[in-house]
């Protein structure tokens, strides 16, 4: 493709997806599922602005912090409407801080058994395989 051709702020998805640590395979899903809005095409190329990097970062920091897509979309929606949409980013933040609670819960009861299991497989006086007894157990 002419570079020449293209306008300074026109980038191809190699560039954005470098510019923004996102996979291209991921850009391209994103689209599909409308989190991010299809880019303007050139012939078969598509081309991103400055702009979209924005979008792109906050969406995959969305999800790093472990929100769903539903949850990403809505933060999406919420961001564009300012400090009024405050009150309901929190609800969703709060909503979500539960849900990570209860899977560290659920974590370090995974993690108790399976230091208790080692515990035991070191201490060697066990008849039987202690995590096998322990996954087998009802």
């Amino acid at each position: 493709m002419n570079r020449d051709a293209m306008s300074r702020d026109d980038m191809p998805i190699g560039d954005f997806s470098r510019r923004t640590g996102c996979a291209i395979e991921t850009i391209r899903f994103y689209e599909k599922i409308g989190i991010l809005p299809m880019p303007r095409r050139r012939g078969r190329y598509r081309l991103y602005e400055t702009a979209d990097i924005g979008r792109l970062v906050f969406v995959r920091r969305a999800r790093e912090l472990g929100f769903t897509l539903d949850g990403v979309r809505a933060l999406l929606r919420l961001a564009g409407a300012g400090a009024d949409a405050c009150g309901e980013v929190r609800d969703l933040a709060a909503a979500h801080l539960q849900d990570v609670r209860a899977r560290l819960a659920d974590l370090q009861a995974m993690e108790n058994v399976l230091a208790d299991s080692v515990r035991r497989c070191d201490a060697g006086a066990e008849v039987v395989c202690p995590l096998i007894e322990t996954l087998s157990a009802a």
